[in-house]
């Protein structure tokens, strides 16, 4: 068995049911992306996997036990979450934020050491934040404050690591950066990391496992170079397109047909 997996689970808020009998596994080691329309239940799915939504029936096993019945800090030390929408608190700074991503790992016998200090250092110039340890957060742009809660989760430095659309706010270049971080995250660290995006050609770039979602189920999960094909792309999405390979990295390049030779487009 892998460390995160769902197991049969009912997932919803109040009675609207999102996705029912749903069984993901997370491939240990895999830099995992989540990817279809909106409201498929990709992010849905993530809250489950991160223990903030709790399912009506099933269950999410981390490390063979139920994510719900595990104290709090210790999944904490384990599995880490940058959400979709993430508040901070009013007069903090950047280095603050970030310092608190050391939370999980402090306790009674263990307070603050050069080595969180360290940490929290890296993560920022990680993210290209540690010019701003200073400022408060809530003067920053919508791009600034998304690096800074970045940092945040990497600072907290867990093997598992699951990210809710992690370049939304970003500009294309930030975008980059972020993905390259995660793969060497991946890479370099072995994490295992989870993220939801909705870029499907950034997607099949950086991922290792592919999970593509509609309507509250998985349609098909695997390597992006096995099963990203245009009649993927069309049953998910309900776009026509070609699949090309990129000439950059060799990975499947989703090309949309043009407006006239899209199904029922006038020209």
């Amino acid at each position: 068995m892998q460390r995160l997996t769902a197991d049969s689970v009912t997932l919803g808020y109040d009675q609207r049911v999102i996705a029912e009998n749903l069984s993901v596994e997370i491939p240990d080691n895999s830099f995992t992306v989540v990817v279809g329309p909106n409201a498929c239940g990709k992010s849905t799915l993530l809250r489950a996997l991160s223990r903030m939504l709790k399912p009506t029936a099933g269950d999410v096993l981390l490390d063979g036990r139920s994510i719900h019945r595990m104290p709090a800090k210790q999944v904490a030390r384990t599995l880490g979450l940058l959400p979709q929408s993430s508040v901070a608190p009013d007069g903090i700074t950047v280095a603050d934020l970030v310092s608190r991503g050391r939370y999980p790992h402090q306790g009674l016998l263990r307070q603050w050491s050069p080595e969180d200090e360290r940490i929290v250092k890296e993560s920022m110039e990680s993210t290209g934040v540690g010019g701003l340890a200073d400022r408060y957060v809530d003067e920053l742009s919508g791009g600034q404050r998304q690096r800074v809660w970045i940092a945040m989760a990497l600072a907290q430095q867990t093997p598992l690591l699951l990210l809710d659309e992690p370049t939304t706010y970003l500009d294309i270049q930030h975008q980059i950066d972020v993905l390259d971080l995660c793969a060497e995250l991946h890479e370099t660290q072995g994490r295992t990391l989870v993220a939801v995006l909705h870029d499907l050609n950034h997607a099949a770039r950086y991922a290792t496992h592919l999970i593509a979602m509609r309507g509250g189920a998985v349609i098909a999960e695997g390597a992006p170079g096995d099963i990203v094909t245009a009649r993927l792309v069309e049953e998910v999405f309900g776009i026509r397109c070609q699949v090309i390979d990129d000439p950059e990295t060799g990975t499947p390049l989703v090309v949309p047909a043009a407006r006239g030779k899209r199904a029922g487009a006038s020209v």
